[in-house]
């Protein structure tokens, strides 16, 4: 059955561009233990999963920030954030995709996208040295051609830099290439680069509602967003 209600119509999609945690992988219990790690080295108490999901989304240097900024002064979180980001990049390389899991019909979406000769791209605001290995660990780096995490450019996702370089490996216009995302960074970028966006309702989202954010429309799976590719490119 389908749920969302779509303000554009999905015709001649040749490529989607799919975002990482929160959109395929519920990667917060991973986030949780890393920053829990290097909290304790800090002496400082364990924080919970809510508190990480308002957390995720705009980058590493942005969580370790926010996860200081709970106990620390802007002062302090200049002085300590160094030491705090090894910690937990340390840390998180050792656990790296352990406690994550696949959303429901994650697998099933990408089968049905790559069934219908869609060329995919994941574009994450994840360092590459942890997003390629948990995309490994998965079982899901064979179904994307090229994927960029958030130190690939100068910019992070909400700016569209990454988006449009995928437009252009892929030598479609953004008109084509469906976004899939689960936050406002992902509206954002893809709205910015011109393409059409589709956005999931369990992610992260920085603890804001997504039915807030514009979008194209809100799926409840990849399995979903496929099907209406699919319905869209053969009317």
């Amino acid at each position: 059955m389908l749920t969302a209600a779509l303000t554009v119509a999905l015709d001649n999609i040749q490529a989607v561009i799919i975002d990482l945690d929160g959109t395929m992988l519920d990667t917060a219990p991973d986030f949780l233990v890393a920053v829990n790690r290097m909290r304790d080295e800090f002496t400082l108490a364990a924080i919970d999963i809510a508190t990480i999901k308002r957390f995720v989304g705009k980058g590493s240097e942005n969580l370790i920030e926010r996860v200081l900024a709970l106990d620390f002064s802007a002062e302090q979180i200049a002085q300590h954030f160094d030491a705090a980001m090894e910690s937990y990049q340390r840390h998180y390389l050792c656990i790296n995709g352990d406690f994550s899991m696949l959303y429901p019909d994650v697998v099933e979406g990408l089968q049905a996208m790559q069934a219908q000769g869609l060329r995919m791209a994941c574009v994450t605001n994840k360092p590459l040295a942890f997003a390629l290995p948990l995309m490994e660990k998965k079982g899901l780096a064979g179904f994307f051609e090229v994927v960029y995490g958030g130190d690939s450019f100068s910019r992070k996702k909400p700016d569209p830099i990454a988006l449009l370089q995928v437009c252009a490996d892929f030598d479609l216009a953004p008109a084509k290439v469906l976004a899939l995302g689960d936050s406002s960074n992902d509206a954002q970028a893809a709205r910015a680069a011109n393409c059409p966006v589709l956005l999931v309702p369990y992610g992260y989202n920085h603890g804001e509602a997504i039915q807030n954010v514009e979008s194209d429309g809100i799926v409840a799976s990849l399995l979903e967003a496929a099907t209406l590719i699919r319905r869209g490119n053969i009317q």
